[in-house]
């Protein structure tokens, strides 16, 4: 009889056959996401220098243009670390995109607070995710399989922290973690602030995981794989490691997946009520709020809100498309039904 992690891994690569042939949207979906981690990431040496570069005189809130609005200066790249000619005309060329979706109140570039902004709330969304992946499945699985007075205790535990509102858990560790973690970091209190906010979304996010994996492992732990290993005398771990995490790797990519979309849009949604990241860090939720900011009944500067607010429904339906997909694919019954059809 094969192994389970044989059989995982077959049916992982049929997986992704079908998901390529029946769902075209989600291939679509990731090559846009994908364009976007990489344009951000090229962006990077440029825009970590010039993401809050201002120039109150000559750039307050110009409109979108192919034409610099802002003078050089403020942008000439550092040449010490390159060649002078090389580093001179890659920054001239990103120099030239300098105008290209406009300008906030500050003078400051909307794309390059923009490129590194999408990446924030992307990062924010992956560690919660994995965040949610580590705690809920190791909590989840360890009550399941368990049982008992345990499981019974555990699960409370899932069900008194969903009562609590995960703004009242950002405040409450921003009180109890501020002062610590800005001394860890060598008083970065920005640094310290993105750091909660990413512990207080994950921290909030494996709850759910929890509940999914205790289900599946509740259906596992019965079955005859893992009785056999009971009765060789296999221990509680032993029979995790080897029989149950293998066969919950699909549920938990899919949900895994699917937590990243939740994520970015708590952050967006605390950033917006200015509780998340914090000012001058961009994040997509910190750009819409400006955005809201300069929009007024008698001027409206709409690219500071219409850009940001376009990528965050771009990602999170790319992300939400790839992640109904997988889950489909991955469906035992959606499996059954293809191969009857």
């Amino acid at each position: 009889m094969p192994s389970a992690d044989t059989i995982f891994s077959g049916g992982t690569l049929r997986s992704m056959r079908r998901l390529g042939k029946r769902y075209p949207s989600a291939v679509v979906a990731a090559i846009v996401l994908f364009s976007m981690v990489t344009a951000g990431a090229a962006s990077l040496p440029y825009s970590v220098r010039w993401f809050n570069v201002q120039d109150l005189g000559a750039g307050i809130r110009h409109a979108p243009s192919i034409t610099p609005a802002v003078p050089e200066e403020p942008y000439l790249p550092d040449r010490s670390d390159l060649e002078a000619t090389e580093l001179g005309a890659l920054g001239g060329a990103a120099y030239r995109l300098t105008s290209l979706l406009g300008h906030d109140d500050l003078g400051r570039s909307l794309l390059y607070r923009l490129l590194p902004g999408f990446l924030v709330s992307l990062g924010i969304g992956l560690g919660a995710a994995v965040m949610a992946i580590i705690i809920g499945v190791l909590w989840g699985a360890v009550a399941g399989l368990i049982g008992g007075r345990l499981d019974s205790l555990m699960m409370r535990v899932v069900d008194v922290l969903y009562g609590l509102p995960y703004i009242l858990m950002v405040i409450l560790l921003k009180i109890a973690l501020t002062r610590p973690l800005t001394s860890l970091l060598g008083d970065r209190t920005r640094y310290a602030e993105v750091l909660i906010l990413f512990i207080a979304i994950g921290g909030v996010s494996w709850l759910t995981m929890a509940r999914v994996v205790r289900g599946q492992v509740l259906a596992l732990r019965n079955r005859a794989f893992v009785e056999a290993s009971r009765l060789c005398g296999a221990g509680t771990w032993h029979i995790l490691r080897r029989h149950i995490f293998p066969n919950l790797a699909g549920p938990v990519i899919v949900y895994g997946l699917l937590v990243i979309p939740q994520a970015i849009l708590q952050e967006s949604f605390l950033s917006f009520l200015g509780i998340g990241v914090p000012q001058p860090i961009p994040s997509l939720g910190r750009l819409a709020a400006d955005g809201v900011e300069a929009v007024n009944a008698f001027v409206g500067f709409w690219w500071l809100l219409v850009f940001p607010c376009a990528t965050l429904v771009v990602t999170l339906l790319a992300l939400n498309i790839i992640g109904d997909a997988l889950r489909d694919a991955m469906d035992p019954k959606s499996r059954a039904a293809s191969l009857l059809a």
